[in-house]
């Protein structure tokens, strides 16, 4: 869990979800949940019976009618007042990145060398800006050259500052960040308006939150119950005065109001609203109510390798020649080949050999062709004026290029690849035109404490792979030591969007974490896409979900909160519903007890008179609404245990509870109102 969480309630939230309660009795907001709007329809007719008694009703029978308006009023304010606690961390959130939100200058770079000063408004995708120390990122884009560190605290949270680089998947820079050191080129990624803090100020805001699929069938249910009791209810009254039992219209809209699931429908959007803030306040960003459902259903979680399970941060720590070559012949050579190579592997190839004192002319490499790295060819390198391509990369791919030429393998290249990958590091071959000179030993480290975390998604039912574009043998390494229950080596980015397909297939959720341009696809592929956010700009905008942290075991919280929310919803369903009973027993006697006394037998508790009945029952329908605010904002608690087990707690603890608490309940508000009625 977060140390770092925000109290859920302060006395401005508060503040702002009371006058927000009043704003929502606007009928076009009341609107969108059709219980509630039963509910205020049923207000607004006792109000006119209150205000005006000679048409509508007896003089005295205003006080009895005044009182079912309050109630009734208090019990939408109430429903109102619970969704608007929900929205209020999300609007304080917002408020505090619109603060944060800020023209800033830039300087956009016209032509090879020379910067203007403009706006950060008016700077448009594909525009190129430099951005040096103590200077604020104009916008969301892409490092292009350079290395710096730069402060996100004003994103993540995070006091410390994060390192962007041009190449690799740590590249994306964010509008509003703020570089603490050196100098970075950025290509701006969005046009004004579609920044990510654009996008956040949209979503925790809850403007665009759409409802789920789950909650639009529960909704619809409400809306089916509710419509079957008010014709119920309707056709009640004539029935009454067909048999001469006088029913009046306050006590049949209490009767519907008692009948009609509110408790839920007061408290629907509010759990959905509060099971999105919860992903926020974990600095994960949702996209969608759908992502955070889905995630409570997850059986597959497909990790990419590189960032995510190790820290990615693969560095050159040891030249391995192999057949005849010397250490001193293959350092250069790779040096050479990684010279204008701007990934962290290619700066620390140059940094080793320069470590290591072993000599190479950078002017070689300087007026060759580069090649970039490409996830189909797996290598990259550089085509020199003299004609010579030199190149590194995986080995099976270099091996099959240097082949392609004509040339022999090495006989100890595969034992050596074989002995690095063991000690889970990563061989690259160096190869020029048609020879193998050896091998370059990248190390990885895999983050601490994800085994742990790979244990506890095995308990909740959850199968982990991990893919990859090592070697098996290096794969193989990587998963044991991380704890995952199976692995994809050699892996393109086609190959994880196949394996996702086919888990799909087999009627299985997926969930899939990366941060690579080329994890994209697979994570736009998945049921739920969780992109780190020191990863590209194309990781975030396939995902559904963004991890401000980029943690990737953070899925794990995501996964809780998921099943949070579904268990929240269906326990509080099943109060709703089965609290209804004691009202009827509580309504129903009241309604008909003077003109037909034998229905006094269904007056098990014993309440004192008619109206104090349906007042009492009335008073618990609207106080147990805040009353389970806190448990709607919370969320129940997850347990990892099977589906029929839970089934059967949430029956015994929400069913039977839902039961009992309205008897007790409105027994002892009736000792109270029985007084004065």
């Amino acid at each position: 869990m977060n140390a770092n969480r925000k109290s859920m309630l302060t006395a401005a939230i508060v503040n702002r979800a009371v006058r927000d309660s009043f704003i929502k009795l606007n009928p076009k907001s009341m609107m969108r949940n059709p219980v509630m709007f039963v509910v205020e329809v049923g207000t607004v007719v006792v109000l006119l019976m209150t205000l005006l008694p000679g048409y509508f009703a007896a003089k005295d029978d205003i006080g009895f009618n005044l009182t079912v308006f309050f109630i009734l009023l208090v019990t939408i304010l109430f429903a109102n007042f619970a969704e608007a606690l929900a929205e209020g961390r999300g609007k304080a959130q917002a408020d505090s990145l619109k603060n944060a939100k800020k023209e800033i200058q830039a300087r956009k770079r016209v032509g090879a060398q020379s910067v203007v000063i403009v706006a950060s408004t008016e700077l448009r995708k594909g525009d190129i800006v430099v951005v040096e120390q103590g200077e604020m990122i104009p916008g969301d884009g892409e490092v292009i050259e350079g290395l710096a560190s730069v402060d996100e605290s004003a994103i993540t949270g995070e006091s410390a500052p994060v390192i962007k680089e041009a190449g690799g998947d740590f590249s994306s820079v964010t509008g509003g960040t703020r570089v603490v050191s050196d100098r970075i080129v950025v290509r701006i990624a969005s046009d004004p308006g579609e920044s990510f803090i654009d996008r956040m100020i949209s979503l925790v805001e809850g403007a665009k939150r759409q409802k789920t699929p789950n909650e639009l069938a529960l909704n619809t249910l409400l809306t089916s119950l509710t419509l079957i009791f008010l014709i119920v209810v309707v056709t009640l009254g004539p029935i009454a005065g067909y048999l001469d039992i006088e029913l009046q219209v306050p006590v049949l809209i209490a009767l519907l109001v008692c009948l009609i699931p509110t408790t839920i429908g007061g408290l629907l959007s509010a759990i959905g609203i509060a099971g999105m803030d919860r992903v926020t306040q974990f600095n994960v960003l949702a996209m969608s109510g759908k992502a955070v459902e889905a995630a409570g259903d997850i059986n597959t979680m497909i990790l990419d390798k590189t960032g995510t399970i190790t820290y990615g941060n693969r560095m050159a720590s040891e030249f391995v020649p192999v057949g005849r070559e010397s250490v001193g012949e293959l350092a250069a050579l790779a040096a050479i080949g990684s010279v204008r190579d701007e990934t962290p592997e290619g700066r620390s190839v140059v940094e080793l050999a320069k470590k290591l004192g072993l000599a190479y002319d950078e002017a070689i490499a300087a007026g060759g062709e580069f090649i970039e790295f490409k996830a189909e060819t797996r290598m990259s390198g550089v085509d020199l004026t003299d004609g010579r391509q030199v190149r590194k990369g995986a080995v099976d791919a270099v091996k099959k290029w240097v082949a392609a030429q004509g040339g022999t393998i090495p006989a100890d290249l595969d034992a050596g690849s074989d002995s690095i990958a063991r000690e889970g590091g990563t061989p690259l071959a160096v190869a020029v035109d048609n020879r193998i000179y050896g091998l370059i030993y990248l190390k990885d480290t895999v983050k601490p404490g994800m085994r742990e975390r790979f244990d506890q998604l095995r308990k909740m039912g959850i199968k982990t792979i991990m893919c990859t574009g090592d070697n098996p043998l290096t794969a193989a390494t990587i998963a044991r030591e991380a704890g995952v229950d199976d692995f994809v080596a050699e892996s393109k980015p086609e190959d994880k969007i196949a394996l996702i397909r086919r888990e799909q297939a087999e009627g299985k959720l997926v969930a899939m974490t990366g941060d690579g341009t080329n994890d994209a696809p697979a994570l736009a592929q998945a049921d739920v896409g969780l992109a780190m956010n020191s990863g590209t700009v194309a990781a975030k905008e396939a995902a559904n979900m963004v991890d401000l942290d980029s943690d990737p075991s953070k899925i794990i919280e995501v996964v809780s909160i998921g099943k949070q929310l579904l268990m929240t919803r269906g326990a509080l369903t099943t109060f709703s519903i089965a609290n209804d009973i004691a009202k009827y027993f509580a309504i129903i006697p009241a309604m008909f007890i003077l003109a037909i006394p034998e229905m006094s037998v269904l007056n098990v508790m014993g309440l004192g008179s008619p109206r104090s009945a349906i007042l009492s029952a009335l008073i618990f329908n609207a106080v147990i609404i805040p009353l389970l605010i806190p448990l709607a904002m919370k969320g129940v608690a997850y347990k990892a245990m099977s589906a029929s087990k839970l089934l059967g707690r949430n029956i015994v603890i929400y069913g039977l509870g839902g039961v009992i608490v309205p008897f007790i309940g409105i027994k002892l508000i009736d000792l109270i109102v029985h007084l004065w009625v």
